[in-house]
């Protein structure tokens, strides 16, 4: 016979255990919903932020930041004082300085990325790829990012030069990638699109475009700008769908700049403004000849260069006319903006520092070659390469 005290006596503990286990879960729970509450996850508007601290001192990628604005609020030199050179084997066309923590990351033809002490120009480590690198490094969470006309999309540790990963194309990467939230965003002359894996290199998703792309995208809220060479795309940065298409009667080398919710390019000799949500026409300004610099776009002024060998300065909103400079050569490297000084490089194998208000010069250095490269700024110094095979750094 069962004993039903005994049975009873199990039956409670067993209740006892059961409420025991809930109310402990419970308490963890409770604990848990109030960490979170009182340290919440970083949002995209503060990861924003936090980038845009992180590009006061330094510049990360091509044009200064993922938007490639071109624009810094700190300031460059105000002479022409050469602080220091670096020899390369051969030309630096296309591929600008990244600058990050007092060190300076550029390509060159020679098929060689660089890092160099960005107060000295002494080099630090050299990686040797299977062609010419046009393509500027973008510095992302200890790693270097570049493309090579071998193909391939790189990534290096950026203490070390050695390689992490490489990403093979079909064909020649002259854009610069972008790194945003753990991906990596980067255009090949296979016409395609492709958004990695930061870490692995794994391909997440791939946008196969109307043509051939040289442009380097910007990653703004949640979105891709890319243009290739007829036509300029905005794509779900997570899902590779497109937003919008507008086909721009190219050539398109220049990369879009995204500005107040504005995107801003060069298309054969006309300067687009575009609405960012949309893709539709907001204004268009026409130029004397063909517009491969990418915009630069400071205080409601966008600054651009054209092969008709002027830089301009247009009214961000309208489109108009506010000065021009001429120089005395195709103009089709991109201007960067630091403290109201527009600097540019000009085939006339000069550089330039122009009163961003006026276009008056303030100075210019005349190097040994044309110059085709985008001038980077970071802590208060400007670095520039140039066909002579040098890198440059000015500063006080």
């Amino acid at each position: 016979m069962v004993d039903l005290s005994v049975k009873f006596d199990m039956h409670n503990k067993s209740t006892l255990m059961i409420i025991t286990i809930l109310l402990t879960l419970t308490i963890l729970l409770g604990v848990g919903v109030y960490t979170i509450f009182q340290h919440p996850p970083q949002n995209n508007q503060q990861q924003d932020e936090n980038d845009q601290k992180d590009t006061t001192v330094w510049s990360y990628t091509f044009h200064h930041d993922m938007a490639r604005t071109g624009y810094s609020t700190l300031p460059g030199p105000l002479t022409n004082h050469t602080v220091w050179t670096h020899l390369t084997q051969m030309q630096i066309e296309y591929s600008s300085p990244a600058v990050v923590d007092g060190v300076a990351y550029f390509g060159s033809n020679d098929r060689r990325v660089r890092a160099v002490n960005a107060s000295t120009g002494n080099l630090i480590w050299s990686y040797l790829t299977g062609n010419s690198v046009e393509s500027s490094c973008t510095v992302s969470n200890g790693i270097v990012y570049f493309g090579s006309h071998d193909h391939n999309v790189y990534a290096l540790d950026s203490a070390t030069g050695h390689k992490v990963w490489n990403f093979t194309t079909k064909n020649e990467v002259y854009s610069t990638p972008a790194v945003v939230e753990g991906i990596v965003y980067v255009g090949s002359t296979d016409k395609n699109l492709y958004a990695l894996d930061a870490s692995t290199g794994r391909e997440i998703w791939r946008y196969t475009t109307s043509n051939i792309i040289y442009s380097s995208p910007a990653v703004v809220k949640g979105a891709v700008f890319v243009n290739s060479y007829d036509t300029a795309y905005a794509l779900d940065a997570m899902t590779g769908k497109e937003i919008w298409s507008i086909f721009a009667w190219g050539p398109i080398y220049s990369s879009s700049a995204v500005v107040n919710d504005n995107v801003y390019f060069g298309a054969s000799n006309t300067v687009y403004a575009l609405n960012a949500a949309s893709g539709s026409k907001i204004w268009t300004h026409t130029t004397g000849d063909r517009v491969e610099s990418s915009p630069a776009v400071a205080n409601n002024i966008v600054y651009v260069g054209s092969d008709d060998r002027n830089v301009y300065a247009l009214d961000a909103s309208s489109g108009t006319q506010i000065w021009n400079y001429t120089t005395g050569n195709d103009v089709n490297g991109s201007p960067t903006v630091a403290n109201e000084v527009v600097y540019i490089g000009s085939k006339d194998n000069n550089v330039y520092a122009l009163n961003a208000s006026t276009g008056s010069k303030i100075w210019s250095y005349r190097t040994g070659s044309q110059i085709e490269s985008t001038p980077s700024v970071a802590n208060g110094m400007l670095y520039i390469g140039s066909n002579d095979a040098k890198v440059y750094a000015f500063g006080s």
